[in-house]
């Protein structure tokens, strides 16, 4: 079996980063070789430039209010060239397209309707240009998620990519959202776009971030609980990549088993 990918980010960090993380992970990316689904190294991967900031019709620090009409002003915006790195300069291309989607509880409406698709990408320098413009994760509302998933597939268990799946989760305390969600759900955007599972790559289908006044959590989904190989492959280059300890225990949950269960505790079909 390969052996699991090192915990360094596998596409350069932007400047701004340094500012948003509490533990910094630029320069991560000069340690490395290429990999997942990007040729080159480093130093032939270019890295945006420092974003602008933040335009003015973006929510501002812990509001979050219709991110779906903020991201089409953002594209329509005189602003939005500034986030390219000029014409003339060749974009570097990711493995797949990926779609951002936004979800906001709002009891009075269905579940389905309070599910966004915001925005979709398919280069490093979109991916960037699109972080360093929305909200962190720790400035949602409780109650609020961000998903990335491949495009085609929505993040919901009844999705035909998703019904015969799972979830690595990694459930995180209240008191860590300030310190560690963000670096966190970071690593975790990487380790998609980035292909970080190398042959077990395809098996992913996105990944989903639960702001939650009880503990946040973040989690990956992939397509098949029984394909135990590729589950514990990603599992254990999963828990490698953001870091945890040994002594830290993460769970894999077939999605069959979470919307059948009878109380609020669904059974690890697996562990690393």
């Amino acid at each position: 079996m390969a052996t699991a990918a090192p915990t360094v980010s596998l596409i350069p960090l932007p400047p701004s980063y340094v500012s948003h993380s509490p533990t910094s992970l630029a320069g991560a990316s000069a340690e490395r070789g290429g990999g997942g689904g990007l040729e080159g190294s480093p130093s032939q991967i270019l890295t945006p430039p420092t974003p602008t900031p933040t335009p003015a019709f973006l929510p501002s620090s812990g509001q979050v209010h219709d991110l779906q009409t903020e991201v089409q002003m953002l594209e329509e915006s005189p602003t939005r060239g500034k986030l390219s790195l000029g014409e003339g300069l060749e974009k570097h291309p990711l493995e797949n397209r990926w779609a951002l989607w936004f979800f906001k509880n709002d009891r009075n409406r269905a579940w389905r309707d309070n599910l966004h698709l915001l925005t979709k990408f398919d280069t490093v320098e979109d991916f960037w240009a699109l972080y360093s413009h929305i909200q962190l994760a720790s400035k949602l509302s409780s109650g609020c998620d961000y998903a990335l998933f491949k495009d085609g597939i929505e993040p919901m268990w009844e999705d035909c990519r998703n019904k015969h799946g799972g979830r690595w989760l990694v459930s995180l305390a209240k008191q860590q959202r300030q310190s560690n969600l963000d670096r966190l759900w970071l690593e975790t955007l990487l380790c998609l776009v980035g292909e970080a599972f190398e042959e077990y790559s395809e098996e992913v289908c996105g990944a989903v971030v639960n702001v939650r006044t009880k503990g946040d959590k973040i989690a990956i989904w992939t397509s098949e609980a029984e394909n135990q190989p590729a589950v514990t492959f990603i599992g254990r280059v999963f828990k490698d990549r953001l870091g945890l300890s040994p002594k830290v225990v993460i769970g894999y949950q077939a999605h069959a088993d979470t919307a059948t269960k009878s109380n609020s505790f669904t059974k690890n079909k697996f562990v690393v």
